[in-house]
């Protein structure tokens, strides 16, 4: 199906960004395949979307070709699951809680679609696909063909992957995981808000039906469950990753916060770094829930969400930010990154 002069913005969830000159959406791997051929023949600018979930598209639009990936297919072979890019992710990780497999159960609520979720190593409540993704298959625009790459040739790291670090070359087709049959339970609790909602221990298990519903309930209760008619909902999620601070930063951000009489979260991270909470600086920086007062606020919900209150342009959106990683940087001089992919705008 081809459109052109194709609105974006119905099609992501801040339903913000101008029109495509041409928008194609591809029901099977090979219609993906010949639309990314096509353009590249041709020398055409090319998107590739899925749910919209992470994308901030900027009010220009964009001047080339959208493809919009709508395959799908769900197979699973014992623990073994393959998804096919253009599936519901929410919807998937549900049905793989209805057939009894733990890995996904965390991940429940998460927007957009399954082939978007290796590319952003997806992850929320101490869970993250790359716990369980053991191959991507995905058309290589530099070799011309279908490649295979496993869990290692993936590059995972924190909301990053080599996906994300060669955006142009790489189109998701269908992603792998191994699951785990953990007769009716969870994957060990990792997060501490899940474990203290449960009353366990971290590292311990519960029922796989109760985590997945709990998470549902806590994404809801921040604005982070889609629902057309809550305003909080009109974002991107997440708007800024944690920062991951090398030891010499992590140690002048205690200082600056310890003047300040603030104790902040502190997490490991990988290679002696220090993780922290990007939604408790912006909090602590005095952005609260809820914050702006234009066409574009902070979600009432939670601070890490930028929420379209239904009449925004994406420049509106994009001075929120701005304001609010300039107020963390003053503050605390820690450097906020936004997570979304930025088409035709920056930061």
């Amino acid at each position: 199906m081809e459109e052109l002069d194709a609105p974006l913005a119905p099609l992501t969830t801040l339903r913000l960004g101008g029109p495509a000159r041409r928008l194609v959406t591809a029901h099977t791997d090979d219609e993906v395949i010949a639309v990314v051929r096509a353009a590249d023949a041709a020398g055409e600018p090319l998107l590739v979307i899925g749910g919209g979930s992470n994308l901030v598209i900027g009010d220009a639009g964009f001047p080339g070709t959208v493809l919009r990936i709508a395959t799908t297919g769900f197979a699973l072979d014992g623990t073994a699951l393959e998804l096919a890019a253009g599936e519901v992710w929410a919807e998937a990780v549900a049905r793989t809680v209805d057939a009894g497999l733990a890995g996904l159960e965390f991940l429940a609520g998460i927007p957009g679609s399954a082939g978007a979720t290796p590319v952003q190593n997806v992850g929320a409540y101490g869970q993250e696909v790359a716990r369980t993704v053991t191959e991507v298959v995905a058309y290589d625009r530099r070799s011309g063909g279908t490649v295979t790459l496993g869990n290692e040739a993936c590059a995972f790291s924190y909301r990053h992957s080599r996906f994300k670090a060669e955006p142009d070359r790489y189109v998701v087709l269908r992603v792998r995981f191994a699951l785990e049959d953990a007769a009716g339970r969870s994957t060990p609790v990792r997060y501490a808000e899940v474990a203290k909602h449960f009353g366990v221990a971290q590292d311990e298990r519960v029922g796989l039906r109760e985590a997945h519903d709990a998470v549902l309930g806590l994404r809801a209760g921040k604005g982070m469950v889609l629902d057309a008619a809550d305003h909080d909902t009109w974002s991107a999620g997440s708007f800024f990753t944690n920062p991951v601070l090398s030891a010499g930063q992590y140690a002048a951000f205690l200082a600056v916060a310890a003047g300040r009489e603030l104790t902040a979260p502190a997490y490991p991270a990988p290679d002696g770094g220090t993780k922290t909470s990007a939604a408790w600086l912006i909090d602590k920086a005095g952005f609260g829930k809820g914050y702006g007062s234009g066409p574009a606020t902070l979600s009432g919900k939670h601070t890490l969400a930028l929420t379209n209150r239904g009449a925004a342009t994406t420049e509106d959106l994009l001075a929120l930010a701005r304001e609010i990683r300039d107020g963390v940087r003053a503050a605390f001089g820690v450097e906020l990154v936004n997570e979304p992919v930025m088409v035709g705008v920056s930061l």
